[in-house]
Protein backbone atom coordinates (compact mmCIF):
# COMPACT_ATOMS: atom_id res chain seq x y z
CA UNK A 1 0.00 0.00 0.00
CA UNK A 2 1.17 3.46 -0.61
CA UNK A 3 2.15 4.77 2.19
CA UNK A 4 0.67 7.91 3.59
CA UNK A 5 3.06 8.84 6.37
CA UNK A 6 6.81 8.24 5.49
CA UNK A 7 9.75 8.72 8.34
CA UNK A 8 12.84 8.42 7.28
CA UNK A 9 16.07 7.67 9.36
CA UNK A 10 14.59 10.40 11.99
CA UNK A 11 16.23 11.54 15.29
CA UNK A 12 15.63 14.27 17.24
CA UNK A 13 17.46 15.61 20.21
CA UNK A 14 16.70 18.25 22.51
CA UNK A 15 20.36 19.26 24.08
CA UNK A 16 21.56 16.36 25.42
CA UNK A 17 18.31 14.35 25.87
CA UNK A 18 17.24 11.83 22.85
CA UNK A 19 13.62 11.84 21.65
CA UNK A 20 13.41 9.35 19.25
CA UNK A 21 16.55 7.87 17.53
CA UNK A 22 16.91 6.91 13.48
CA UNK A 23 13.29 5.98 13.47
CA UNK A 24 12.16 4.39 9.93
CA UNK A 25 8.47 3.80 9.32
CA UNK A 26 5.92 3.98 6.93
CA UNK A 27 2.23 4.06 7.20
CA UNK A 28 -0.58 3.75 4.67
CA UNK A 29 -3.89 4.57 5.15
CA UNK A 30 -6.42 3.21 7.42
CA UNK A 31 -5.92 3.41 11.76
CA UNK A 32 -2.13 3.13 13.41
CA UNK A 33 -2.14 2.89 17.07
CA UNK A 34 0.90 4.13 18.50
CA UNK A 35 1.93 2.36 21.68
CA UNK A 36 4.11 3.02 24.13
CA UNK A 37 4.73 3.82 27.78
CA UNK A 38 4.98 7.65 29.02
CA UNK A 39 8.55 9.26 28.25
CA UNK A 40 8.47 6.52 25.13
CA UNK A 41 8.93 9.21 22.04
CA UNK A 42 5.58 9.41 20.87
CA UNK A 43 4.55 12.62 21.48
CA UNK A 44 7.94 13.74 19.89
CA UNK A 45 7.02 11.85 16.67
CA UNK A 46 3.92 12.96 16.22
CA UNK A 47 5.36 16.62 16.45
CA UNK A 48 7.35 15.44 13.77
CA UNK A 49 5.07 14.25 11.62
CA UNK A 50 2.33 17.35 11.67
CA UNK A 51 5.44 19.70 11.83
CA UNK A 52 5.24 21.23 14.86
CA UNK A 53 9.09 20.23 15.24
CA UNK A 54 11.84 19.53 12.39
CA UNK A 55 13.79 16.61 12.51
CA UNK A 56 17.87 16.90 13.62
CA UNK A 57 18.49 14.46 11.25
CA UNK A 58 16.43 12.31 8.84
CA UNK A 59 12.79 13.42 7.07
CA UNK A 60 9.71 13.41 7.40
CA UNK A 61 6.80 13.38 4.70
CA UNK A 62 2.83 13.35 4.62
CA UNK A 63 0.97 12.70 2.04
CA UNK A 64 3.98 12.66 -0.51
CA UNK A 65 5.59 16.05 0.86
CA UNK A 66 7.91 17.13 3.24
CA UNK A 67 5.41 18.22 6.55
CA UNK A 68 8.36 20.99 8.13
CA UNK A 69 7.75 24.62 6.81
CA UNK A 70 4.74 23.79 5.01
CA UNK A 71 1.41 25.66 5.61
CA UNK A 72 -0.69 24.01 2.45
CA UNK A 73 -0.04 20.56 3.86
CA UNK A 74 -0.54 21.18 7.62
CA UNK A 75 -4.06 22.38 6.54
CA UNK A 76 -4.61 19.28 5.56
CA UNK A 77 -4.06 17.56 8.36
CA UNK A 78 -5.74 17.55 12.10
CA UNK A 79 -4.09 17.25 15.75
CA UNK A 80 -5.44 16.42 19.24
CA UNK A 81 -2.43 17.01 21.83
CA UNK A 82 -2.27 15.38 24.98
CA UNK A 83 -1.86 18.66 26.65
CA UNK A 84 -4.97 21.53 26.95
CA UNK A 85 -4.39 24.40 25.36
CA UNK A 86 -7.62 26.45 25.85
CA UNK A 87 -9.49 29.90 25.56
CA UNK A 88 -11.29 29.12 28.98
CA UNK A 89 -13.47 32.11 28.70
CA UNK A 90 -14.85 31.23 25.44
CA UNK A 91 -17.71 28.47 25.05
CA UNK A 92 -16.64 25.19 22.85
CA UNK A 93 -19.10 26.53 20.30
CA UNK A 94 -16.91 29.75 19.47
CA UNK A 95 -13.50 28.39 20.29
CA UNK A 96 -14.18 26.01 17.34
CA UNK A 97 -14.88 28.84 14.80
CA UNK A 98 -12.10 31.16 15.96
CA UNK A 99 -9.72 28.02 15.16
CA UNK A 100 -11.72 27.65 11.72
CA UNK A 101 -11.33 31.12 10.82
CA UNK A 102 -7.47 30.92 11.88
CA UNK A 103 -7.96 28.40 8.43
CA UNK A 104 -9.44 31.08 5.90
CA UNK A 105 -13.05 29.70 6.00
CA UNK A 106 -15.89 31.98 5.94
CA UNK A 107 -18.09 32.79 8.62
CA UNK A 108 -20.42 31.00 7.67
CA UNK A 109 -18.68 27.79 7.01
CA UNK A 110 -17.28 28.34 10.12
CA UNK A 111 -20.50 28.22 12.03
CA UNK A 112 -21.53 25.50 9.84
CA UNK A 113 -18.32 23.56 10.25
CA UNK A 114 -18.13 23.76 13.95
CA UNK A 115 -21.65 22.39 14.34
CA UNK A 116 -20.71 19.60 12.25
CA UNK A 117 -17.84 18.73 14.26
CA UNK A 118 -19.74 19.51 17.67
CA UNK A 119 -22.85 17.03 16.30
CA UNK A 120 -19.47 14.26 15.51
CA UNK A 121 -18.37 14.84 19.14
CA UNK A 122 -21.79 14.47 20.88
CA UNK A 123 -21.28 18.05 22.17
CA UNK A 124 -24.50 19.63 21.22
CA UNK A 125 -26.09 20.16 24.72
CA UNK A 126 -22.71 21.92 26.28
CA UNK A 127 -21.43 23.51 22.93
CA UNK A 128 -22.43 27.36 24.26
CA UNK A 129 -20.93 26.54 27.63
CA UNK A 130 -17.64 28.51 28.88
CA UNK A 131 -14.87 25.76 28.03
CA UNK A 132 -14.05 26.40 31.59
CA UNK A 133 -16.95 24.93 33.12
CA UNK A 134 -15.84 21.38 31.08
CA UNK A 135 -15.01 18.30 32.79
CA UNK A 136 -12.12 16.55 31.85
CA UNK A 137 -13.90 14.38 29.21
CA UNK A 138 -15.20 17.39 27.73
CA UNK A 139 -12.40 18.91 27.27
CA UNK A 140 -10.87 16.00 25.58
CA UNK A 141 -14.17 15.10 23.33
CA UNK A 142 -13.43 19.72 22.11
CA UNK A 143 -9.83 18.47 21.43
CA UNK A 144 -11.42 15.98 19.19
CA UNK A 145 -13.42 18.38 17.43
CA UNK A 146 -10.80 21.40 16.81
CA UNK A 147 -8.59 18.63 15.13
CA UNK A 148 -11.34 17.26 12.44
CA UNK A 149 -13.64 19.99 12.28
CA UNK A 150 -11.61 21.39 9.20
CA UNK A 151 -12.33 17.89 7.13
CA UNK A 152 -8.19 16.88 7.59
CA UNK A 153 -7.78 13.75 5.10
CA UNK A 154 -4.47 13.01 8.02
CA UNK A 155 -5.44 12.69 11.71
CA UNK A 156 -3.39 12.47 14.74
CA UNK A 157 -4.98 12.05 18.15
CA UNK A 158 -2.64 12.10 21.22
CA UNK A 159 -3.91 10.09 23.85
CA UNK A 160 -7.10 11.01 23.18
CA UNK A 161 -8.90 8.77 25.73
CA UNK A 162 -7.90 10.44 29.06
CA UNK A 163 -10.24 11.53 30.96
CA UNK A 164 -13.28 10.34 29.25
CA UNK A 165 -15.81 8.77 30.69
CA UNK A 166 -16.80 5.10 29.72
CA UNK A 167 -19.33 6.36 27.35
CA UNK A 168 -17.16 9.07 26.12
CA UNK A 169 -14.21 6.83 25.43
CA UNK A 170 -16.98 4.19 23.35
CA UNK A 171 -18.19 6.99 21.67
CA UNK A 172 -14.73 8.16 20.52
CA UNK A 173 -13.22 4.22 19.84
CA UNK A 174 -16.04 3.62 17.34
CA UNK A 175 -15.54 6.97 15.74
CA UNK A 176 -11.94 6.05 15.14
CA UNK A 177 -13.06 3.10 13.80
CA UNK A 178 -15.49 4.61 11.26
CA UNK A 179 -12.64 7.71 10.50
CA UNK A 180 -10.72 4.68 9.66
CA UNK A 181 -13.31 2.36 7.65
CA UNK A 182 -14.03 5.70 5.40
CA UNK A 183 -10.34 6.19 4.03
CA UNK A 184 -9.20 8.57 6.24
CA UNK A 185 -5.24 7.67 7.90
CA UNK A 186 -6.04 8.00 11.81
CA UNK A 187 -2.60 7.52 13.65
CA UNK A 188 -3.51 7.71 17.61
CA UNK A 189 -1.39 6.76 20.59
CA UNK A 190 -1.74 5.18 23.80
CA UNK A 191 -0.13 3.73 26.84
CA UNK A 192 -2.56 1.29 26.93
CA UNK A 193 -2.90 -1.90 24.67
CA UNK A 194 -6.36 -3.03 25.50
CA UNK A 195 -7.62 0.53 24.06
CA UNK A 196 -5.58 0.22 21.26
CA UNK A 197 -6.88 -3.39 20.01
CA UNK A 198 -10.22 -1.93 20.04
CA UNK A 199 -9.75 0.66 17.58
CA UNK A 200 -7.17 -1.01 15.35
CA UNK A 201 -4.83 -4.28 14.50
CA UNK A 202 -2.37 -2.59 13.23
CA UNK A 203 0.23 -1.08 16.05
CA UNK A 204 3.75 0.53 16.08
CA UNK A 205 5.15 0.03 19.82
CA UNK A 206 7.64 2.79 20.65
CA UNK A 207 10.06 2.29 23.77
CA UNK A 208 12.89 4.77 24.39
CA UNK A 209 13.09 6.55 21.35
CA UNK A 210 12.64 3.35 18.83
CA UNK A 211 10.73 1.61 17.42
CA UNK A 212 10.54 -1.81 18.80
CA UNK A 213 7.33 -3.74 17.23
CA UNK A 214 5.33 -2.98 14.13
CA UNK A 215 2.62 -5.09 12.52
CA UNK A 216 -0.59 -6.93 13.24
CA UNK A 217 -2.06 -6.62 17.31
CA UNK A 218 -2.10 -10.33 17.39
CA UNK A 219 1.71 -10.68 16.08
CA UNK A 220 2.42 -8.16 19.36
CA UNK A 221 0.15 -10.27 21.52
CA UNK A 222 1.91 -13.34 20.52
CA UNK A 223 5.53 -11.51 21.55
CA UNK A 224 4.10 -10.23 24.77
CA UNK A 225 2.65 -13.63 25.56
CA UNK A 226 6.18 -15.11 25.64
CA UNK A 227 6.54 -12.60 28.38
CA UNK A 228 6.99 -14.51 31.56
CA UNK A 229 4.05 -12.58 33.62
CA UNK A 230 4.79 -12.89 37.61
CA UNK A 231 0.87 -12.98 39.12
CA UNK A 232 0.54 -11.94 42.75
CA UNK A 233 -2.91 -14.12 44.45
CA UNK A 234 -4.26 -12.94 47.64
CA UNK A 235 -6.62 -15.95 48.82
CA UNK A 236 -7.48 -18.02 52.34
CA UNK A 237 -5.76 -21.23 50.93
CA UNK A 238 -2.64 -20.47 49.16
CA UNK A 239 -1.33 -23.46 49.76
CA UNK A 240 -3.99 -25.87 48.45
CA UNK A 241 -4.23 -23.05 45.33
CA UNK A 242 -0.51 -23.27 44.83
CA UNK A 243 -0.67 -27.25 44.32
CA UNK A 244 -4.15 -27.05 42.23
CA UNK A 245 -1.58 -24.38 39.92
CA UNK A 246 0.82 -26.27 39.39
CA UNK A 247 -1.10 -28.97 37.55
CA UNK A 248 -1.04 -26.30 34.41
CA UNK A 249 2.14 -26.82 32.30
CA UNK A 250 1.88 -23.02 31.76
CA UNK A 251 2.24 -22.20 35.19
CA UNK A 252 6.32 -21.94 35.51
CA UNK A 253 6.97 -21.44 38.93
CA UNK A 254 4.29 -20.61 42.42
CA UNK A 255 5.83 -19.57 45.31
CA UNK A 256 4.13 -18.04 48.62
CA UNK A 257 4.44 -14.64 49.87
CA UNK A 258 4.30 -14.15 53.43
CA UNK A 259 4.21 -10.06 53.52
CA UNK A 260 0.78 -10.28 50.48
CA UNK A 261 -1.01 -13.53 51.97
CA UNK A 262 -0.93 -15.43 49.00
CA UNK A 263 0.89 -17.07 46.16
CA UNK A 264 3.07 -15.35 43.09
CA UNK A 265 3.18 -17.43 40.27
CA UNK A 266 5.24 -16.95 36.80
CA UNK A 267 3.22 -17.76 33.69
CA UNK A 268 4.24 -17.83 30.03
CA UNK A 269 0.57 -17.74 28.86
CA UNK A 270 -1.49 -15.24 30.56
CA UNK A 271 -4.23 -15.25 29.21
CA UNK A 272 -5.18 -18.37 29.47
CA UNK A 273 -4.19 -17.82 32.77
CA UNK A 274 -6.58 -15.96 34.44
CA UNK A 275 -9.04 -17.01 32.24
CA UNK A 276 -8.55 -20.66 34.03
CA UNK A 277 -8.41 -18.96 37.79
CA UNK A 278 -12.02 -18.51 38.63
CA UNK A 279 -12.95 -22.01 37.83
CA UNK A 280 -10.13 -23.27 39.63
CA UNK A 281 -10.75 -20.98 42.97
CA UNK A 282 -14.85 -21.93 42.50
CA UNK A 283 -13.96 -25.27 42.04
CA UNK A 284 -11.86 -25.90 45.27
CA UNK A 285 -13.98 -23.49 47.31
CA UNK A 286 -10.64 -21.02 47.41
CA UNK A 287 -11.79 -16.67 48.26
CA UNK A 288 -9.52 -15.03 46.18
CA UNK A 289 -9.38 -11.58 47.55
CA UNK A 290 -7.25 -9.78 44.96
CA UNK A 291 -5.01 -10.43 41.80
CA UNK A 292 -2.31 -7.97 41.02
CA UNK A 293 0.09 -8.27 38.22
CA UNK A 294 3.33 -5.47 37.75
CA UNK A 295 4.23 -7.41 34.80
CA UNK A 296 0.74 -6.04 33.32
CA UNK A 297 2.11 -2.64 32.71
CA UNK A 298 3.50 -1.78 29.27
CA UNK A 299 7.18 -0.81 30.38
CA UNK A 300 7.64 -4.39 31.95
CA UNK A 301 6.65 -5.63 28.20
CA UNK A 302 8.74 -3.14 25.94
CA UNK A 303 11.76 -3.96 28.57
CA UNK A 304 11.44 -7.58 27.82
CA UNK A 305 11.03 -6.77 24.04
CA UNK A 306 14.01 -4.51 23.90
CA UNK A 307 16.21 -7.11 25.66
Amino acid sequence: MTPVIEVIEASRWYGQVVGINDVSVALPSGVTGLLGPNGAGKSTLLKLVTGQIRPSTGQVRVLGEPIWDNPPLMARVGFCPEQDAFYDQLTGRRFLEGLLGLHGFTRADCRELATRALDVVAMQEAADRKIASYSKGMRQRIKVAQAIAHDPEVIFLDEPLNGMDPMGRRHTVQLIREWGAAGRTVVVSSHVLHEVEAMTPRILMVNQGRIVAEGDVHEIRALIDEHPHRILIGCDQPRLLAARLMDHEDVLSVRFSAEEGGVEVATARPDRFYSRLPEIAETHGIRVDRIFSQDDNLQAVFDYLVR
